[in-house]
């Protein structure tokens, strides 16, 4: 255990700072979502499966339990992030966000 997090846990705010964390990470992916289709349309979704595994595997290897459970966070929302792709394509479709004028594929 790191002295951060003897630190957090002796002050009993160790839950907070994940779900702060866990809460910014999750924010963090939306936009990043959207710029991905944006510029790369659903062909972008291998990238967030590459990462996700990255990310579940360094989880797994990392005794730190803070590190280990933001690296998880960031796995399966790099994971939901796979569906939200797809999701994306439909939301342009309907005029809810603007499609990128330079990609024909779409």
């Amino acid at each position: 255990m790191t002295e951060l997090t003897s630190i957090l846990q002796d002050y009993r705010i160790l839950g907070l700072v994940i779900g702060l964390a866990t809460f910014l990470i999750i924010g963090l992916f939306h936009p990043i979502v959207i710029k991905s289709y944006y510029y790369l349309g659903t062909r972008s979704w291998w990238i967030f499966l590459i990462a996700g595994i990255i990310m579940c595997a360094l989880s797994v290897l990392i005794s730190d339990i803070v590190l280990s459970t933001l690296l998880g966070v960031v796995a399966f929302s790099s994971f939901w992030s796979i569906k939200e792709i797809f999701e994306q394509r439909e939301r342009v479709r309907k005029g809810w966000f603007p499609a990128n004028p330079r990609r024909k594929d779409q």
